[in-house]
């Protein structure tokens, strides 16, 4: 068994839940708060992690882990946002 593909199946398995709320998300105005408190809980643990591996000397590996999981978590969110200008722009550029 290769150790760095068990490691990279337990880093997927850990980031997947900032980008998804589990099996069918919500939709509408609903499905964006459950995105929005994902994605707050990944950075608040990422967060978390940091200051645990700064001051305890945990472990780098979970630190690693948790600084990927928020880097995923944060272009998620610009990417939501950027899609959500573009909409907004596309709307005012339609004639009456």
């Amino acid at each position: 068994m290769d150790v760095r593909t068990t490691l990279a199946s337990l880093g997927y398995g850990q980031a997947r839940p900032a980008t998804a709320a589990g099996g069918a998300a919500p939709s509408g105005p609903a499905g964006f708060g459950t995105v929005l408190n994902g994605l707050a809980t990944t950075l608040k643990a990422g967060e978390d992690t940091a200051r645990a591996a700064m001051t305890s000397g945990a472990d780098p590996h979970a630190l690693v882990q948790a600084l990927a999981s928020s880097e995923l978590a944060v272009e998620t969110a610009v990417t939501l946002r950027d899609k959500v200008v573009e909409a907004y722009q596309e709307i005012l550029r339609m004639q009456i």
